[in-house]
């Protein structure tokens, strides 16, 4: 029978007594874990940066833009060639299979001025469904009701930043502020939503309704016209059958021939958001590849080092058998041997790699999280590297004659 107390203890013995030894044989192992940890930790803080910035823009999204102006020959863009009409949308929402909510959209840079403050944004005209269709939420007041829209209104609905520029710390809502010198009573605040993945601070806007836009603030020479209409589908998967009706309606109703170009784009955000995803899955696969190549690589240094100290050890491995050792204890005791090195080196890999990823984090140079299952996958990791690679050295060193290892200088 195996005494694995007196086993572990000369095992232990006999990595005091290398120290410096034992030390750069977990080198590789630490190097490894802190790999897997950092490496984990910045691809976990990926996916929940660019998850959080999905929800925030909204899940099955359809958004229709006017086609490009030509100038000269020349593409202006899409939106430079205003098509699109709020009768386009009202036609949408009464004909499109799947539709849950639609609103129009326009927007454009205006200076809002409140007292002696002033602070310049932009200024969405469009209706109380586009709230719902990006995930903005009301904070305090309300949102956009029928009747605004209908009267031609002259009501605005803050961002969290343009509340905070023109109000400091005080209760915008039922205060009047003056949009490109036209005065608008405040009448909803939204919460924060914070910057978007491409960096754009999400609450430096203002909403009013858009028909007010159309007539009293933008000054289009286009009456009627939007320059975007939002669409969220029931599902992600009636989204594509949502688009084709759109398509079909818009072609109709703007007198579009099969061989025409249509005059309007639709983008489906939900086919944006899963390539997205999928990038982001195949990177932390990438990085996690090479976190594990680093590991697999100081599991090679451990099985190296092993492989030295059976030989310089013979004498002592001969002598043990000598008095009674069987070769599995020999073959335990190695791998005893091997496997704490490893989980030793894994358990500084892991305090290291936290510590790297926290640093990651503070000085925001990316989103990291560490996570309970990335350590407890490194620390299984390192254990299952020290067996695996500490076996080979652990039956060679089983394998020796005890009188050979008895005459070995």
């Amino acid at each position: 029978m195996i005494d694995l107390k007196t086993t572990l203890n000369i095992a232990i013995r006999s990595l005091k007594i290398n120290k410096m030894r034992s030390a750069l044989t977990s080198l590789g192992i630490i190097i490894g874990v802190c790999a897997v940890i950092v490496m984990l930790a910045v691809g976990t803080g990926s996916r929940e940066k660019i998850a959080k910035d999905m929800e925030s823009m909204g899940s099955n999204l359809l958004m229709i833009r006017s086609a490009s102006a030509k100038s000269g020959g020349v593409r202006m863009g899409m939106g430079t060639r205003p098509t699109l009409t709020l009768k386009d949308a009202e036609a949408i929402e009464s004909k499109a299979r799947g539709v849950l909510a639609i609103a129009p959209y326009s927007a454009e840079a205006k200076q809002l001025t409140f007292g002696n403050q002033n602070w310049s944004t932009t200024v969405g005209g469009t209706t109380a469904p586009y709230l719902f269709i990006r995930n903005y939420e009301i904070e305090s007041g309300r949102n956009f009701i029928p009747e605004d829209i209908k009267n031609n209104t002259k009501v605005t609905i803050l961002g969290q930043t343009v509340a905070t520029e023109l109000f400091g710390d005080m209760d915008p809502i039922n205060k009047t502020i003056r949009i490109g010198g036209i005065p608008f009573k405040v009448v909803g605040l939204l919460k924060t939503k914070g910057q978007s993945g491409m960096g754009h601070d999400q609450d430096d806007l203002v909403f009013i309704p858009i028909t007010t836009a159309q007539k009293k603030v933008f000054g289009t020479a286009f009456p009627g016209t939007v320059s975007m209409i939002s669409v969220k589908a029931q599902d992600d998967e009636i989204i594509e059958t949502t688009q084709s009706d759109i398509e079909e309606i818009l072609k109709y109703r703007h007198h579009i021939g099969k061989t025409q170009d249509n005059d309007f784009e639709i983008r489906n955000l939900a086919q944006m958001q899963e390539t997205i995803k999928s990038s982001a899955r195949t990177m932390s696969l990438f990085l996690f590849v090479i976190a594990f190549v680093s590991l697999l690589v100081g599991g090679i240094g451990i099985m190296n080092i092993m492989l030295v100290s059976v030989t310089e050890r013979t004498k002592e491995i001969g002598i043990r058998m000598a008095i009674g050792a069987k070769a599995r204890d020999i073959r335990i005791q190695f791998l005893i041997e091997s496997f704490l090195l490893s989980i030793f080196g894994g358990i500084i890999g892991v305090l290291l790699g936290c510590v790297i990823s926290g640093i990651i984090g503070l000085i925001g140079a990316m989103q990291v999280s560490v996570s309970a299952f990335s350590i407890l996958l490194s620390l299984g990791f390192s254990g299952i590297v020290g067996v695996g690679f500490g076996y080979y050295p652990a039956y060679k060193a089983s394998l020796l004659n005890p009188i050979d290892a008895l005459r070995y200088e």
